[in-house]
């Protein structure tokens, strides 16, 4: 089975910086074994498909039927060196709760804003305002504020790409069904709240508020959640599987999307266009794929 067609945008915190209940949970999952990157994908689906063919079913992973956490509700934690981050972060080790729980609760009043009627009953069968209740709830307890993963599903929502600096990817060209591809970045937190700052100031100056800048806007109010001696990733996670060896190696959407904000700033016109025509190009055809299969 491929692993989920998801992308992630992940903040790595310094275990030293995290409060004293999430630092003991992680310290323990630390423990238990940390999850791999390559693993991810499949975990999340797994105990997803778990809170689901639970009988009665359950509306959140790792909860009991009353929507009480369970008590052996799974707790995964990514982590990483700061020697693999560009820049001054840590120290170490640099760690990434998954929150699955709030994640899948502000993933289902997502779902409740954008689905249909018959489609929404078929597949919730709780209350819109239960579940907003519940949501509300469930994000309340997060000690930040805000969760350290962020994903979208067949695409890279393109503003993103301002973060990273394009000359630090790391690619993986691994066969298509080994979890080890992969297409990534990784800066430090500084670095991707600057870079973010300027993207939105520049685009939201050439284009307004709407649309690529209030992304900008909205990750750079999450940023601010995070300590500032963290790492930010970008991970093309399981889209790789659905991009081509030769196509994966020249990829410049990073490239291409920081170039687009330079040319925004500097009034070319063309150069955006050309830029952008490339990007339409690239994530056109896995639009594509997601909507013919």
């Amino acid at each position: 089975m491929p692993r989920p067609f998801v992308a992630y945008l992940r903040v790595y915190e310094p275990l030293s910086a995290l409060d004293a209940p999430l630092a003991d949970q992680v310290r323990k999952a630390l423990e238990d074994g940390a999850l791999s990157r390559a693993d991810v994908g499949a975990r999340e689906r797994e105990l997803w498909l778990r809170s689901q063919l639970a009988r009665p079913r359950r509306l959140l992973p790792g909860e009991r039927s009353d929507g009480s956490v369970s008590p052996d509700a799974p707790f995964d934690v990514m982590t990483i060196s700061p020697a693999e981050v560009p820049g001054e972060v840590g120290p170490g080790p640099l760690v990434c709760p998954l929150d699955l729980r709030p994640r899948s609760a502000a993933a289902l009043v997502g779902f409740l804003a954008t689905a249909t009627g018959p489609l929404r009953e078929e597949a919730v069968a709780v209350e819109p305002e239960t579940i907003r209740s519940r949501a509300s709830a469930v994000m309340a307890e997060l000690t930040a504020g805000a969760v350290h993963v962020i994903s979208t599903t067949w695409t890279v929502p393109l503003p993103w790409f301002a973060l990273v600096e394009p000359e630090t990817r790391r690619v993986v060209p691994a066969p298509k069904d080994d979890p080890e591809r992969q297409v990534s970045w990784r800066v430090s937190m500084p670095d991707a709240r600057a870079r973010v700052a300027r993207a939105h100031r520049v685009v939201a100056g050439s284009l307004g508020e709407a649309g690529p800048a209030k992304v900008l806007a909205d990750t750079g109010r999450w940023l601010d959640h995070f300590a500032p001696d963290s790492a930010v990733e970008l991970d093309y996670g399981g889209l790789v599987q659905l991009i081509d060896d030769q196509d994966l190696l020249e990829d410049s959407s990073a490239t291409d999307v920081n170039a687009i904000v330079d040319a925004l700033e500097a009034g070319d016109a063309e150069e955006v266009a050309l830029r952008y025509e490339r990007l339409r190009e690239f994530w056109g055809e896995l639009a594509r794929r997601e909507r013919h299969g």
